[in-house]
């Protein structure tokens, strides 16, 4: 990471009054302590209205915000209970995330906005079924389809009948406590949506380019073929 994205993201992480210790930011942005002592004292030296000391913690003075966002009531609505629905289902990385999100945007809105914020009647909460190693799975495989990552994996289906597939993550499906990959299948030559929940173990397989007819696009063509809106 660069120095000045560093310093940009330590003034994310200060928004909205919250109290972190250098070890805290070191760990985030995987610096030393050391390095976050240094940076603080350039961004108090720059201007930036930081409190706080090693050993305490920093913490920034209300005042210093970006311009207030124009999000409608609706907007501010749909962007609060996503971050909260992420937040209780998504994966570790997502949900962690999805809770800077809900800070920021507390801290960035006008003050009629932060009030309706707040008044979000939408709320969700995680039971057994997120584990911690679903969350871990979300995040693998998220990850995987964005580096373009294929996958071995050991996958149950249903009936509790193990394989061993290869597969091309494309994307990430949630139905409402089930979360899918939907990838192409290197031992069925076709698109499969595989539950994570049933994937028994993961690892790396080699990267993959997009290929025509095996793409996120090409799987969404098939879908509105085989299933038409009315």
């Amino acid at each position: 990471m660069r120095r000045a994205d560093r310093l940009f993201q330590i003034v994310q992480y200060l928004r909205g009054g919250r109290l972190l210790t250098a070890a805290q930011l070191a760990e985030r942005l995987e610096v030393t302590r050391r390095t976050i002592y240094r940076d603080m004292a350039d961004l108090i030296g720059s201007g930036v209205p930081i409190e706080g000391e090693a050993g305490v913690g920093y913490v920034m003075r209300a005042g210093y915000d970006l311009p207030p966002l124009m999000f409608t009531e609706a907007e501010v609505v749909a962007l609060v209970a996503g971050a909260r629905l992420i937040r209780a289902w998504g994966g570790a990385a997502m949900a962690a995330a999805a809770e800077e999100a809900l800070v920021k945007i507390e801290a960035v809105l006008p003050d009629p906005a932060r009030a309706r914020a707040a008044r979000v009647p939408v709320h969700a909460f995680h039971t057994g079924e997120m584990t911690d190693a679903l969350r871990a799975m979300v995040d693998r495989i998220e990850r995987a389809a964005e580096d373009r990552m294929r996958l071995d994996i050991a996958y149950a289906d249903e009936a509790g009948r193990p394989s061993q597939r290869v597969i091309r993550p494309l994307g990430l499906w949630f139905w409402g406590k089930v979360w899918t990959a939907v990838a192409w299948c290197e031992l069925r030559n076709d698109f499969r949506m595989f539950r994570l929940d049933r994937i028994e173990d993961v690892d790396a397989a080699g990267r993959f380019r997009d290929e025509p007819g095996k793409t996120l696009r090409d799987f969404y063509k098939i879908m509105a073929r085989e299933h038409p809106r009315p």
